[in-house]
């Protein structure tokens, strides 16, 4: 199944964006708000996974140096 939003619904990128967060959760973590920010434009369909995917590691690279 496709991850593009043109091939998913609203409710199916929810879907993907909670059980993401589960997942996260579940390994005692949470996401920063930027990151909450960004999933909230996949599902309201402004930004793809892999550029959500793609921001959120570029992010993360930064603040490791």
């Amino acid at each position: 199944m496709s991850n593009l939003i043109k091939d998913t619904t609203k409710e199916e990128r929810m879907k993907k964006v909670r059980q993401a967060m589960a997942i996260t959760a579940a390994n005692n973590e949470f996401p920063s708000d930027e990151v909450l920010q960004l999933a909230k434009k996949y599902v309201d369909g402004e930004l793809e996974l892999d550029e959500v995917t793609n921001l959120v590691i570029k992010k993360y690279k930064r603040t490791e140096k």
